[in-house]
């Protein structure tokens, strides 16, 4: 049973709390710090590490220096971490750095890896990830496979490799079903399923890339068939208490006004039809979080995306969307001269509300691996702050 929201004291705003700036920072994010049950498995705080997209796994195999990346964060108090994503078959990207959930070489350096995070009091499942006419027509990794998707059309609305058969549906849908089965044999503590940003699920879910005109096609029911199917086989590979997560978004690359939803009402038929086939948490990915999900409605019109995803569903929902940063995508840590936690205001209010039960963070763990126990400790004037630099090394 998923244990009710602990809230202490974050309604207080840093300028009417006593005491010091960071007894100020402290109360204010209390709440955070609470446990949360996801299914059986027990989170020590609300925070969580997005998944986010390094390519330092050559041949799709994580190294030392990716073990280490994620054993830092889990020791300084990350309370679940998401792996960037995962190749769930040999057609799913086009990078032979990106790690894969297949192959024994691989499959061996992700126990070492999970062992690691466990060891350091981590809690980590992968995302599961296949791009779809997202791949592109020029690979490294497999180049002579196809870039298959629902109508060969790209998100950005150009025609990319062509539209998979039934028949190589059933292969890729098996292939997440497998790629899930060996993430929990390899020790992971649930899977993420990426049907967000235009990629292979998600371009199903969309109308823009959905063209099709057999079952998996047209309405949104049936647009929504394939990957409730894919989530059915991952449940069923997983088996009734593993967490299965789906991660989806409005947005897609280059397009931050599509939307696969376009009332609350269409949300709640794709959320009741994922959750009917077994997924039992939802990650909606905005890039502000802050922002009203559907302003036109007549109630509850300032719900984001993650509010009206826990209103809809019932289920636990982490929310994510440039959370500490200034700006979506941005990162300064200056405020009134020093250093603090700006942009918080709203996300503590969302929390108090029940709007959320996990929030991911992004960048600022990019930047420090330490973020969630500075912030823990009231000592965020020693976050190192993002810069460019970070996408491109492993600390």
């Amino acid at each position: 049973m998923r244990r009710p929201l602990r809230r202490v004291a974050v309604n207080m705003t840093i300028q009417d709390a006593p005491g010091t700036p960071a007894d100020a920072a402290a109360s204010e994010i209390a709440g955070l710090f609470t446990p949360f049950d996801l299914g059986p498995l027990r989170l020590p705080n609300r925070f969580v590490m997005a998944p986010m997209t390094r390519e330092f796994s050559p041949d799709g195999v994580v190294t030392d220096d990716v073990v280490g990346y994620y054993a830092r964060r889990a020791a300084a108090g990350v309370g679940l971490i998401i792996t960037e994503g995962t190749y769930v078959s040999e057609d799913s990207g086009p990078s032979t750095r990106v790690p894969r959930l297949f192959g024994e070489d691989q499959l061996a350096a992700w126990e070492r890896l999970v062992a690691e995070v466990h060891t350091s009091g981590g809690r980590i499942i992968p995302q599961l990830w296949h791009l779809g006419a997202a791949r592109g027509d020029h690979s490294t990794f497999n180049p002579g496979l196809p870039s298959l998707s629902p109508s060969g059309i790209a998100p950005n609305g150009r025609e990319r490799g062509r539209a998979a058969t039934v028949k190589e549906l059933a292969r890729i849908r098996d292939d997440f079903a497998r790629a899930a089965a060996a993430a929990q044999e390899a020790g992971f503590d649930g899977v993420e399923l990426h049907g967000a940003h235009g990629y292979l699920l998600d371009q199903f879910l969309w109308a823009d890339t959905n063209k099709r005109t057999d079952h998996y096609g047209g309405s949104l029911e049936a647009r929504l068939r394939f990957p409730a199917e894919v989530v059915a086989a991952v449940r069923a590979a997983v088996g009734p208490g593993f967490p299965v997560i789906f991660r989806f978004s409005q947005w897609k690359s280059g397009n931050y006004g599509a939307r696969i939803a376009e009332t609350p009402e269409e949300l709640g038929v794709i959320l009741h039809t994922l959750a009917d086939a077994g997924a039992s948490a939802f990650h909606p990915s905005t890039r502000r979080h802050w922002e009203p999900a559907y302003p036109e409605a007549q109630a509850d019109s300032h719900l984001g995306l993650a509010g009206w995803t826990k209103k809809v569903s019932g289920l636990p929902v982490i929310t994510v969307g440039s959370v500490g940063l200034d700006n979506e995508f941005e990162v300064t840590w200056q405020e009134g001269g020093r250093s603090g936690i700006r942009g918080l205001g709203a996300l503590l209010g969302q929390f108090a509300r029940g709007e959320f039960d996990l929030v991911a963070l992004g960048r600022v763990l990019l930047s420090d691996p330490a973020w969630v126990a500075k912030v823990r400790d009231g000592r965020t004037d020693e976050i190192h702050p993002f810069s460019a630099e970070d996408r491109h090394r492993l600390s």
